[in-house]
């Protein structure tokens, strides 16, 4: 069964102008499938993640996530098929002073009855989960934190890890990298791919590094205004449509980590910087 599958899909912006947003996207994703979305800014990839993740209702168009039209169920049952869903945002809605523990078990909420969702507010119900999940992105030492004292790096990768413990089946995930240095970046899309190949979840993920998405994703689809002007393999996506794609706006580069020997040689001091 395809997680999903749009046919001309329209959707439009909230607010007075009703402008679309996303313009005729046609698109089918294979359960355990992972791709990257990849445009310049303002290409509508937010706002196709969180048509996937059920958020924007389509003006006009098929939409299909697992088999069913969402928007034609009651809203119990749309309520549970979002349950098969993780939106994880670029800047994650985390409560300041809640603590990193409480806020990465937050993932688990949609399984648990409300007496033992307010029980582990104060004693949380599995730490043990929450620190292996923290730890996948480096972030154990964090367990107790309060999310106020936290980067924007860490942050995200706080996010992330509250994905690690979702029962979801497509995970969409949108800039993860935004905040991460070099080292973190590898780090986190290969947790990433390694959790929806474990669990076969979908996997779709919003990318501005151009050359991350291509060597860490088999399909790769290009965004332009709101509409899809590529969805193709790699291996063939050429510079000259990447070229096309961000007309006016460079794509991002991730940064090559230091090579502290050279820089050592630079500054006239010893290599273990």
């Amino acid at each position: 069964m395809s997680t999903y599958h749009l046919q001309n899909l329209t959707v439009r912006h909230l607010g007075a102008s009703q402008a679309s947003a996303l313009h005729a996207i046609s698109l089918t994703i294979e359960q355990g499938e992972q791709l990257a979305l990849i445009g310049p800014s303002g290409a509508g990839k937010t706002t196709l993640l969180a048509t996937l993740a059920c958020a924007h209702q389509p003006a006009e168009g098929s939409f299909q996530a697992f088999g069913v039209d969402p928007w034609a169920l009651g809203h119990a049952e749309r309520h549970r098929l979002r349950a098969q869903l993780f939106l994880a945002p670029q800047t994650p809605p985390l409560p300041p002073r809640q603590r990193v523990v409480t806020a990465v078990l937050a993932a688990r909420l949609p399984q648990w009855s409300l007496w033992r969702a307010l029980v582990s507010l104060f004693k949380p119900a599995d730490p043990e989960a929450a620190w292996q999940a923290l730890s996948r992105f480096n972030l154990g030492d964090k367990l107790y934190s309060r999310v106020d004292r936290l980067s924007g790096g860490e942050r995200q990768r706080c996010g992330l890890a509250r994905l690690l413990l979702s029962p979801a089946k497509a995970l969409l995930v949108d800039e993860p990298l935004s905040a991460l240095d070099p080292v973190l970046s590898e780090l986190t899309l290969s947790t990433l791919r390694d959790e929806a190949r474990a669990r076969n979840a979908t996997l779709i993920c919003s990318l501005h590094q151009v050359d991350l998405a291509l060597s860490h994703f088999a399909r790769i689809v290009g965004l332009r205004d709101g509409r899809i002007e590529f969805d193709l393999p790699r291996a063939q996506v050429t510079p000259d449509m990447i070229a096309a794609l961000y007309q006016g706006e460079p794509p991002a580069a991730s940064a090559k980590p230091l090579d502290h020997e050279a820089m050592a040689v630079k500054l006239g001091v010893g290599a273990c910087l």
